[in-house]
């Protein structure tokens, strides 16, 4: 297993994670906050909800599997390369662990709150129900073999395709109402720092080990901070620009 050549980029590593982790874990707050504050969750998508547990619950399982499983890090050793790092930190870990826990908050209190007549899209639950019987279908494929690197690494690609369109719904949503009320941007703020330090981690320890693998032997990483950024901005733009200060009108609830 490789080692750090470079102290400094190390602490700029651990630095970057630890933000990168704080940022997103911090993320979720704002939301159930709000919800929690108008005991309503009128303007808040439930296909995203949805969407993100899964999501989530993905990664967590990736993210567990690779960082704590000598047979799992064997295996990816030996496709990768001996001299590489593992490409999941402490700071994985414990951010999917934290993000699964506070998205089946938020569930909760969509289940509890008002919600007028909003609910969760058959899509929606046909996508989720899909995904966890492709992911029951591949386990069995697995076991024989023993391929346990290759499955986690479809539950890293589920948590890439939720993260592809997990954000859809809620940015159609804004949209449609004109208006981002309900929504916290606070969740975004944070969540756009978060994708950006987890970037500059990549980076960090690609430079360090003067090797890319880091991008492509963990595409999901990679992808979520992108995504993520991209949709970040794409929010911010509606609650800044396109509909600052506007609130939806009644027939939000319709």
């Amino acid at each position: 297993m490789a080692s750090w050549n470079s102290i400094p980029l190390k602490i700029i590593y651990e630095v970057f994670g630890w933000i990168s982790f704080v940022s997103w874990s911090v993320s979720f707050y704002p939301q159930v906050i709000l919800n929690f504050r108008r005991k309503r969750v009128i303007g808040l998508n439930f296909d995203f909800v949805v969407l993100n547990l899964t999501k989530h619950s993905s990664y967590m399982i990736y993210n567990i599997c690779l960082f704590f499983s000598p047979v799992i890090q064997k295996q990816y050793f030996e496709k990768y390369g001996f001299g590489q790092m593992i490409p999941v930190a402490a700071n994985d870990v414990a951010f999917s662990i934290h993000a699964v826990l506070l998205t089946a908050i938020t569930l909760f209190q969509i289940a509890i709150y008002e919600r007028g007549s909003q609910k969760i899209s058959k899509t929606a639950i046909g996508i989720v129900s899909a995904v966890w019987l492709a992911a029951a279908i591949c386990f069995f494929v697995a076991l024989p073999h023993h391929s346990w690197l290759w499955l986690i690494n479809i539950f890293n690609s589920i948590q890439v395709l939720m993260t592809l369109i997990k954000y859809i719904p809620q940015a159609v949503m804004n949209f449609r109402r004109k208006s981002t009320d309900g929504f916290s941007i606070g969740n975004i703020l944070l969540d756009f720092l978060g994708g950006c330090t987890s970037y500059g981690q990549m980076i960090s320890q690609s430079f360090d080990q003067n090797s890319w693998v880091n991008f492509y032997g963990n595409i999901g990483k990679t992808l979520l901070s992108l995504v993520s950024i991209f949709f970040d901005l794409l929010f911010m733009c509606q609650h800044y620009l396109l509909y600052p200060n506007k609130k939806a009108e009644i027939r939000e609830t319709l």
